[in-house]
């Protein structure tokens, strides 16, 4: 994920880890987010505020290459409810998996036996993520994860949206047909 809004060209939330230092044997990782990553993550995010951001990450090798980083994100959001626009208080509780690989790597090319048609599980794991030089952050990839999680309409409990009343195909409407004018029209 890049972000261009920021004009340093760093991300909000950035963890930058040497993939040299990554063994087979599983590392644990605990970030969290400060005052102006949570600010600058709402403004991206486009919520009130993002009260809270941490994560605990396990890094390891993956193949030859390649790093796995999987672990579980958590987060504290205020949104505006759509309906009313007040603020909604919510929580992020979710666990998360990604591989890296060198860019330019076999492993993050998909090899599929018939060159017309590729078929992709929706709920199977994700493609390889590609990284260049000797660095990941993933600081960015905890920060993908949580922004997946976020409701994209926030509702305040008990509030309904009961003003509107769907009609239905049979029902006769009041207002005028806006091409009644044309069914006398011909074309010379």
């Amino acid at each position: 994920m890049k972000n261009d809004n920021n004009s340093a060209g760093k991300p909000p939330f950035s963890y930058p880890v040497k993939v040299g230092n990554i063994s087979a044997n599983a590392v644990t990782v605990k970030v969290s987010a400060d005052d102006r990553e949570r600010k600058d993550l709402a403004e991206i995010w486009q919520v009130l505020e993002v009260k809270s951001l941490q994560a605990e990450v396990y890094l390891s090798r993956w193949k030859k290459d390649g790093v796995r980083v999987k672990g579980r994100v958590e987060a504290e959001i205020v949104q505006a409810c759509v309906l009313t626009l007040e603020p909604v208080e919510s929580r992020i509780n979710e666990d998360f998996e990604q591989i890296f690989v060198p860019e330019g790597s076999k492993l993050a090319r998909v090899v599929a036996k018939d060159a017309a048609e590729m078929v992709l599980d929706p709920d199977g794991p994700d493609l390889p993520e590609e990284f260049a030089g000797d660095t990941i952050d993933i600081g960015e990839a905890i920060t993908e994860f949580a922004a997946l999680a976020i409701d994209p309409y926030p509702r305040k409990q008990g509030v309904e949206f009961s003003d509107h009343i769907e009609s239905t195909a049979d029902a006769k409407s009041d207002r005028p047909n806006p091409f009644a004018a044309l069914k006398d029209w011909k074309k010379d």
